[in-house]
């Protein structure tokens, strides 16, 4: 229900605004929606068409990991603290693996390998589900606001693009574009905490107790001490770290549960086709839930309300007498949560105005590295296991994204300024 009134207010404002301006003369802004319309449809059906592909591939191999008890081992191994954060979901349960390994992509700033293990992750808490039919369950919840303020140890593409803008920008080999390592770890933990809290008070979670907490330290203490590191290399080395870790893990999982598949006498082969067949008609159903959302982000974009909304901002921080300094980050914060693409556009146009080195230049990045699509993974993931009323997910995730915005600008001065 929550996403349908935000649907239709993202409508009804674009509209109305555009109305406002056209009477006042502006006669192409009618137009410029009805464009901003047609292309979030064509980009919706385009960006699930180019899903099915990695759908089919990652689906396919999950199968075989699932044949070959890899999922399983997966599940075990992170069976203590998911079952703190998904009392519902049984030991050993396929989805626990799914989500352990949907996190540890996250982790590492794979989105393209994220997403379909995320999807498989729904699709095997959806089994478990006995809400009403179309809603969603206590575990799908926290699994969606988890993915919307999930930990990011690399922020690999934001760190390629800082790299390629200081090279344009004429910077040195003194710049290091990896340098938002730290701070993206810290802003993401808030979040992720900010969210997780929040979930666990809507569900009444006891995650206080010692047993949650020693594996959150444990784990916060090794990411930590993993960004420390990697934050001392000089930038060329931090990106080829980065981008040889992405791609070792990937592959590793990829021929462990092959040869792991093999070893077990598993017919490796139909069980890749067996997940591929499931993965198309997955990305497929997405369809009409990602065209939705994306056409109403265009319209609202086109009609120019979100200048509209940062202008009034900045007109409420300068009056209370804080500092504006950054301000010009502040829109990547709130279109990430709308559109990634939307919000990667605005980062680079901070980037270029304003000095990749400067200190809105680096804000953005950190925003950009540690905030996540809030409408698009809700549209997304209970669109493909057919889940039309959200609860109390969309009000949580939003508040880990509030959270998570705050903790990145007050990094952002303590560390940046």
């Amino acid at each position: 229900m929550a996403l349908n009134w935000v649907w239709i207010g993202l409508f009804t404002v674009a509209f109305a605004t555009a109305i406002v301006r056209w009477v006042l003369g502006e006669d192409g802004i009618l137009q410029a929606l009805l464009t901003a319309l047609f292309d979030g449809a064509r980009s919706g059906f385009e960006i699930s068409l180019g899903l099915a592909g990695v759908m089919a591939l990652w689906l396919g191999l999950m199968k075989v990991g699932e044949r070959a008890g890899m999922i399983e081992l997966l599940a075990r191994i992170a069976g203590p603290l998911l079952r703190r954060l998904f009392p519902g979901v049984p030991q050993g349960h396929p989805a626990q693996g799914a989500m352990t390994m949907n996190i540890s992509a996250n982790l590492l700033g794979l989105d393209n390998a994220a997403t379909p293990l995320g999807l498989t992750a729904m699709r095997e808490l959806q089994t478990l589900n006995t809400e009403k039919p179309g809603s969603a369950s206590n575990a799908q919840i926290m699994f969606v606001v988890m993915n919307t303020a999930g930990l990011t140890l690399i922020p690999t593409s934001v760190i390629a693009i800082r790299q390629s803008i200081a090279l344009k920008q004429g910077l040195g080999a003194g710049f290091n574009a990896a340098d938002i390592f730290l701070p993206v770890l810290l802003v993401t933990f808030i979040s992720l905490l900010a969210g997780v809290l929040a979930v666990a008070v809507c569900q009444r979670l006891p995650l206080w107790r010692p047993r949650f907490l020693l594996p959150v330290l444990v784990v916060g203490g090794l990411l930590a001490w993993a960004v420390t590191a990697l934050a001392r290399l000089p930038a060329e080395q931090a990106a080829r770290v980065a981008g040889a870790t992405g791609a070792g893990v990937i592959l590793g999982v990829v021929a462990l549960f092959l040869l792991a598949g093999a070893w077990r006498r598993v017919n490796v082969y139909d069980a890749f086709i067996d997940g591929a067949k499931e993965g198309f008609g997955v990305a497929i159903q997405i369809v009409p839930y990602l065209i939705a959302i994306l056409i109403a982000i265009g319209v609202f974009r086109a009609a120019g309300c979100m200048d509209f909304l940062m202008a009034g901002i900045g007109a409420g921080v300068a009056a209370m007498g804080w500092n504006t300094d950054f301000l010009p980050a502040l829109p990547v914060g709130l279109m990430k949560i709308l559109s990634g693409s939307g919000a990667r556009g605005l980062m680079i146009d901070v980037m270029q105005t304003h000095g990749v080195d400067s200190f809105a230049g680096r804000l953005a990045a950190i925003v950009q590295g540690s905030t996540e699509t809030t409408f698009y993974v809700l549209a997304v993931y209970f669109g493909s296991v057919g889940v039309k009323h959200a609860r109390h997910a969309l009000a949580c995730a939003l508040f880990a994204d509030v959270v998570g915005l705050a903790a990145a600008i007050g990094v952002g001065y303590a560390m940046l300024r």
